[in-house]
């Protein structure tokens, strides 16, 4: 349901991976295997699940098209 939430809303996120990379947009898309995080200006990336470490929200009151900052990411939520 969260993830639901945050499609609908179109929540901008941070996504860490378990590699260490960060990524950051919105998700468009989710089913049981993997997300779709559409990213303005970049490439769309479909990331398994299995791969990510944690999603958290860019921040409260944070708009669609709000740019990423990891080190303001605040707590993480999954």
């Amino acid at each position: 349901m969260y993830l639901r939430s945050l499609s609908e809303r179109q929540v901008p996120v941070i996504v860490k991976l378990r590699d260490g990379e960060v990524v950051s947009g919105w998700i468009e898309y989710f089913d049981d295997r993997m997300i779709r995080l559409t990213r303005e200006g970049k490439p769309n990336l479909f990331i398994y699940k299995n791969q990510i470490r944690t999603i958290s929200e860019q921040g409260r009151g944070a708009r669609r098209g709000a740019r990423a900052d990891a080190e303001s990411a605040g707590e993480d939520q999954r």
